[in-house]
């Protein structure tokens, strides 16, 4: 009789032993010899030498099946209990996969080129509209990267700056303060990654969110970095931001040029940036428009009418300065 501590790394426990924990009970039906006791993350199994091997090596199948695809069904479980190979190749064109086991992919011809992009540039400008999934594409694939191990931490910045509203006289201290910023990059997160997990990397600052402010003085190496909103930032923020750039480390700046919260005469760092940037080597840029809005069909609807009530607007305005 031999003892075995089984440490599930990097998944939800949860997702591994089930609701109401069936798949822990399922495999204690099919491992009758052996005693099977699960606490959080760690499995401790009493058994035969044999037995015990072989229940370590369905346990590791399994993680890594979770690891992988979020999920885990009963028929994976028998499949690798009863030695079958499962098909555990994620398709090329998927990114990764949702905390609900829903792939996660591009879903227009700029989404495609935006993923193509960052894979063969080194920094990535994605500039559109809202909802054409800048932002949660970006942060799929920073979770890819880390769960490939291409990278080691995920750094999340945006600007602190108020769309019309004032939060300062929030209560709290400066993280109360700043969150209600970033929620959107927090929103992704959660979306992809076990709530348990994310907890535990953020405490270990393996994922790390915060505002522009912060960088400063920084050397980002070994991570996937993501500012978001960057057409808040002014030019000197950005140039600060960007060149916070280490070794083996991949940017990816997001924004849309036409929801500037900036003071009237402040000048958009990002609209600088795009003017003085592109075209440089190792640097891609991926425009995307209104025809890659995966939200509400509405907001199709209602980016279209702002251009164009824009575009009426200027055009007054030119005419009467002339």
């Amino acid at each position: 009789m031999i003892e075995k501590h089984i440490v599930l790394e990097d998944i939800d426990p949860v997702i591994f032993y089930g609701v109401g924990n069936s798949h822990l009970q399922m495999l204690k039906a099919l491992y009758p010899k052996l005693r099977i006791v699960a606490r959080d993350n760690v499995i401790r199994v009493l058994g035969d030498e044999l037995q015990t091997a072989a229940f370590q090596e369905s346990v590791e199948k399994m993680r890594l099946h979770v690891l992988k695809f979020n999920s885990l069904a009963e028929e994976d479980i028998l499949d690798i209990t009863r030695g079958k190979r499962l098909n555990d190749d994620v398709p090329d064109d998927v990114v990764c996969y949702s905390i609900s086991g829903r792939p996660i992919k591009a879903r227009s011809h700029n989404q495609q080129k935006l993923i193509e992009d960052f894979n063969a540039n080194d920094m990535l400008f994605a500039v559109g509209p809202a909802g054409t999934g800048k932002t949660y594409l970006s942060i799929a694939l920073a979770v890819k990267a880390l769960k490939e191990k291409t990278a080691k931490k995920i750094i999340l910045s945006r600007p602190a700056v108020e769309a019309g509203e004032k939060l300062g006289f929030l209560p709290g201290d400066m993280k109360d303060k700043i969150d209600p910023y970033l929620q959107p990059l927090y929103d992704a997160l959660e979306d992809m990654i076990p709530a348990v997990k994310l907890q535990d990397m953020m405490e270990k600052h393996i994922i790390q969110i915060a505002p522009l402010a912060f960088m400063r003085g920084r050397t980002l190496s070994d991570a996937v970095v993501i500012l978001d909103e960057a057409q808040n930032t002014t030019p000197a923020q950005i140039r600060m931001f960007l060149t916070r750039m280490g070794w083996n480390t991949k940017m990816i700046i997001t924004g849309d040029t036409s929801q500037i919260d900036l003071p009237p005469k402040a000048k958009s760092g990002l609209i600088e940036a795009l003017h003085i940037l592109t075209g440089i080597e190792g640097i891609g840029v991926v425009n995307l428009t209104q025809k890659d809005i995966v939200r509400h069909r509405l907001v199709t609807r209602i980016v279209n009418a702002y251009e164009a009530f824009d575009k009426e607007r200027n055009g007054e305005i030119l005419s009467d300065n002339q």
